[in-house]
């Protein structure tokens, strides 16, 4: 048996095992990142992260991201934070992390109004329907989209996709219900994450998100990123945004020059050993 380390982290808690597989190369399945993260028989996550070398000159290190279900994902802010943790303090570091994911070059840093918290510039918000992706040209201001209490989203892809629903009250919504439904509707040929927000202030929101292979979480980074993009767009916000979770809140500012800064803590819980093998399962029988 050949064991492998991991560390457990959460940034709000939305939680993550992280395995630095920049040494030793980490061979993850569908399958086994489904057993891995299964909280009563694995080690429970909602994203399986793998650190590895470095791919391309403008980079320092390459991120892969993997749901609890197992799929691969382009982008996850609360993440990046917890790899900026981890890895900004090393002797070699300049201060500025270039993380390189799916969704492309992602920059993080300590955030200089927090020494506890981190900021990752998540990139430039896309609010083409063909970039969401949709599955038909239409306003995407206005998603032709509804389920019960919900109308009217507005579709922003933050590395990836997402609908943002504005209510009059967050808790009233039963988005554990409405969630899946709505990530698999056919207007979405690569699923969605579904935020339901409520404008609290001029420059503040309440949200929660139902995650894309993943469910309810605490807190989806690159959905308090669109939920914030989404509410300047419609008018109901500036540009610079307190967004509350349901694990804490997140500093969020979507820049003239269109990228958007996510900025709050990361936090490690523990750290262990698993077999090796356990992240390349090949099936659940």
């Amino acid at each position: 048996m050949v064991m492998r380390d991991f560390i457990k982290m959460h940034g709000l808690g939305n939680d993550f095992v992280i395995v630095d597989a920049r040494a030793r190369p980490v061979s993850v399945t569908e399958a086994g990142t489904r057993r891995l993260s299964d909280r009563h028989t694995g080690i429970g996550f909602d994203q399986l992260i793998t650190i590895e070398e470095a791919d391309t000159p403008d980079s320092d290190v390459r991120v892969r991201i993997y749901n609890s279900d197992g799929a691969r994902v382009e982008a996850c802010g609360n993440a990046m934070r917890c790899v900026a943790q981890l890895i900004l303090d090393e002797p070699s570091g300049d201060g500025k992390l270039r993380i390189r994911s799916d969704a492309g070059l992602l920059e993080a840093w300590h955030s200089p109004s927090n020494a506890a918290h981190f900021s990752v510039d998540m990139g430039p918000a896309r609010d083409h329907w063909r970039e969401i992706p949709l599955s038909q040209e239409c306003d995407t201001d206005h998603l032709p989209l509804e389920r019960g209490p919900l109308s009217d989203p507005v579709a922003v892809n933050m590395g990836n996709p997402h609908a943002v629903f504005f209510v009059d009250d967050v808790s009233a919504i039963p988005i554990e219900t409405l969630g899946p439904d709505l990530e698999h509707d056919p207007i979405f040929p690569e699923r969605a994450n579904i935020g339901i927000a409520e404008i609290t202030g001029p420059d503040s929101l309440r949200l929660r998100v139902w995650e894309r292979g993943a469910g309810l979480t605490l807190a989806c980074g690159s959905g308090a990123c669109a939920a914030a993009v989404a509410a300047h767009r419609r008018g109901l916000t500036g540009r610079r945004v307190a967004v509350a979770v349901d694990g804490g809140d997140l500093e969020i500012e979507w820049r003239e020059d269109g990228h958007v800064v996510m900025s709050g803590p990361a936090e490690e819980s523990f750290r262990g050993m698993v077999d090796d093998s356990a992240f390349a399962t090949a099936s659940d029988s």
